[in-house]
């Protein structure tokens, strides 16, 4: 049986199982109680599990990270919301010295299950401070995985993963995607890590997408087919663990390559995917890579200008028509 549920659901729907399986799983961050959480994830998980499960934090996200660490060292599972993806540089030393590191140093004799929540991306003019793409930044950090889901069954099954998973996960949530609704099954089972999902099938170019951006792509590669070009998108759900091989199978066949993110593409996770394909798979490839991503510039409040700097579906489709 099927029923409808958006993204921002899927993600309350995966924690509220988790929880009721486990009573180590918890929650904690700003207004995720009370309030739900900034977009609603959290509802109504106060109300079911009680305070010492949803924990309200003073607005500190190293507090909130810290404590996180420390409760996972000791066998707890906490997952961890910071509100905003752009205020992970308050917990930067809590994610890339301890959390990371942690497992290592103790030479594998501890585990760190924890998850750490990212709402992160543009379109919804929050502007410079509220809009920023950062995940390339954990994906560079050894000892961290990093996931970043498009879809509402994707988001459901990969918190599941991330949960059970003994390491730190950092999960990205684009926050574009949180009102969007699907169909799917009631019954659901956790997602693996490192499986990229081909979202369309094509033979001309490979387009590499993620987050939102892989609507975007759909949307280019559904235009581009009625003027001859197919298009392949594939997802990789996971940054880190990647899927190379399902990315590298797709640009054998089509022996071109496009790599769309809302990232500003200046050191973004884009060139890490450009840089592999160009290092592994030369030989196959029979134009330059295109990569597409955001203006090298602060996301701006007005509309019309948070458009121009974040990339289009128009953006997509004339960097496949520079190689197609």
């Amino acid at each position: 049986m099927k029923k409808k549920l958006t993204f921002g659901g899927a993600i309350n729907q995966a924690i509220d199982l988790a929880m009721g399986q486990n009573d180590r799983v918890f929650c904690i961050g700003e207004d995720i109680a009370l309030m739900g959480g900034s977009f609603g994830v959290t509802r109504g998980l106060l109300q079911k599990y009680g305070e010492d499960r949803v924990i309200d934090t003073p607005i500190s996200e190293a507090l909130i990270v810290g404590a996180a660490v420390g409760a996972a060292a000791v066998g707890m599972v906490p997952i961890a919301e910071i509100m905003f993806a752009d205020f992970m540089t308050y917990c930067f030393d809590q994610l890339v010295n301890q959390a990371a590191k942690m497992r290592y140093m103790y030479g594998g004799n501890i585990e760190l299950p924890m998850v750490v929540r990212f709402p992160g991306g543009g379109g919804i003019q929050a502007a410079a401070q509220h809009s920023q793409n950062l995940e390339n930044l954990l994906v560079h950090i050894p000892g961290l995985k990093v996931v970043y889901p498009t879809t509402v069954e994707d988001a459901r099954g990969l918190m599941l993963s991330a949960i059970n998973d003994k390491n730190p996960v950092m999960f990205f949530e684009h926050k574009y995607l949180y009102a969007t609704m699907e169909e799917v099954t009631e019954e659901f089972e956790p997602i693996p890590f490192g499986k990229a999902a081909i979202r369309k099938e094509g033979s001309d170019v490979t387009i590499v997408a993620t987050g939102y951006c892989v609507n975007k792509a759909l949307t280019a590669a559904e235009k581009l087919a009625g003027e001859g070009i197919k298009a392949e998108v594939i997802d990789p759900r996971t940054l880190f663990p990647l899927d190379t091989a399902t990315i590298y199978q797709s640009v054998d066949k089509t022996g071109k390559l496009v790599v769309v993110t809302e990232e500003n593409k200046r050191s973004a996770w884009s060139a890490e995917m450009a840089a592999l394909v160009a290092e592994d798979k030369y030989d196959s490839l029979k134009a330059k890579i295109v990569r597409i991503g955001a203006l090298n510039t602060p996301t701006p409040f007005a509309k019309n200008l948070e458009d121009y700097v974040l990339p289009q579906e128009e953006d997509i489709i004339n960097g496949v028509k520079e190689i197609c």
